[in-house]
């Protein structure tokens, strides 16, 4: 692989080659950086348009996926958010597998492996009654119409008090993801994007600084429109592959235990594990977790504020990995810069996997020139938000 990325000069730059000193292990690793994948938004199967806090775009799994397995193969994230390695994983025809400590990941990736047709959806869309008689949680009423309101609430009884099959479970998925953000395709008036639900006072002052209300919004409209988008890309071939899926492990749980996956199954881990404390899970999906009837302070997220404590954490799963991973198998292990740059966490990864037996074989550094989580803050690019992609890829002897 070293090879292909001294000579990798596919969006026209030539790949920077340095070494990365590890003074911990005394190690020196060799270290590219380039565009190794398209900084350009969308330009990704439309499964994938799903979003979720700090994710890293499909275009970063599929690089490796591409270069180190082969049909068939496992590939697995133990930290996977949205389910974008997995996803990237079936639509590339290998097994996929994930785990993350919240339930709500589970909710937004199953039912992308496997999607029900337009037809059932218009079905079950049609039959479904929104009448919602009972008290309303008026706090929610900074970001709904009332109309609005009752008909997520009685959606949200709805998928509460029922045994969901495929086409229930693709809707809450929908459903979950259109609750908040900036345009008429949400349920809400203009708010943050939707991988980031504001408070409810926050969402106050937004109102009153924008001079809003929340608009009527057509609750079985959005989620038709924005399933047929989901479903864009599906063409018949990846329909047949998701739907012969013979085996997928979609855990939830902590991901130094993962008794449910066998020793020496998976090929390659792409994964990008919680970078200290600077994304606040609980926080930002608070909104979703009332949705989907989820108790936020019942989820152990990591959030370490310390490297020492980041270090254990990460060290307890790299030798989980070390059990999981065949020989000869890869673990790319995304990570940030960090505290405005003074931490590189891709310099205290390398001495956890090689704690735990692997052996770091390069860091990948993907440069871009422009982010949407930079745009969106109003945000010079390389200061407020994170513009590179830093990957240590180990492998297992």
């Amino acid at each position: 692989m070293k090879e292909d990325l001294r000579k990798f000069h596919e969006f026209g730059s030539v790949t920077e080659r340095s070494f990365t000193a590890v003074p911990e292990l005394k190690l020196e690793i060799e270290t590219f950086t380039n565009e190794f994948w398209t900084s350009a938004q969308r330009a990704c199967h439309s499964l994938h348009e799903i979003s979720y806090r700090a994710c890293f775009k499909p275009q970063l799994p599929a690089f490796f996926i591409r270069r180190l397995t082969r049909r068939g193969d496992v590939v697995y994230d133990p930290f996977m958010g949205r389910g974008t390695t997995p996803l990237e994983a079936a639509l590339s025809g290998r097994v996929p597998a994930g785990c993350d400590v919240n339930p709500l990941s589970t909710f937004l990736l199953a039912p992308r492996l496997a999607p029900p047709s337009p037809r059932e959806l218009e079905e079950r869309l049609r039959a479904l009654d929104l009448t919602w008689n009972n008290a309303l949680p008026e706090e929610l009423l900074v970001f709904y119409h009332e109309e609005t309101l009752r008909e997520l609430c009685a959606l949200r009884e709805y998928f509460r008090s029922h045994s969901l099959d495929g086409t229930d479970a693709w809707l809450r998925m929908v459903a979950l993801n259109r609750l908040t953000g900036h345009s008429t395709g949400f349920f809400s008036v203009y708010t943050l994007p939707p991988n980031q639900a504001v408070s409810v006072d926050s969402q106050r002052k937004i109102n009153e600084k924008r001079r809003q209300t929340p608009p009527r919004r057509d609750v079985k409209a959005i989620l038709l429109k924005k399933s047929r988008a989901l479903l864009k890309d599906c063409t018949a071939a990846d329909l047949k592959r998701l739907g012969k899926l013979s085996r997928a492990w979609i855990l939830t749980g902590s991901a130094d235990r993962t008794p449910q996956i066998p020793d020496n199954a998976v090929s390659l881990v792409v994964t990008s594990p919680p970078f200290l404390d600077i994304v606040d899970y609980r926080q930002d999906n608070w909104l979703r977790s009332w949705f989907a009837g989820i108790d936020p302070d019942a989820v152990p997220v990591t959030m370490e504020r310390t490297l020492s404590g980041w270090k254990k954490a990460m060290g307890a799963v790299f030798h989980e990995l070390a059990r999981i991973v065949k020989p000869g198998g890869h673990v790319a292990f995304e990570v940030g810069e960090v505290r405005r740059g003074s931490v590189r966490l891709e310099e205290h990864a390398v001495p956890c996997g090689a704690e735990a037996g692997f052996v770091p074989e390069l860091i990948l550094i993907n440069r871009q020139r422009f982010t949407k989580t930079a745009n969106c803050w109003g945000v010079s690019n390389n200061t407020g938000g994170t513009n590179t992609n830093r990957i240590v890829l180990f492998r297992r002897d």
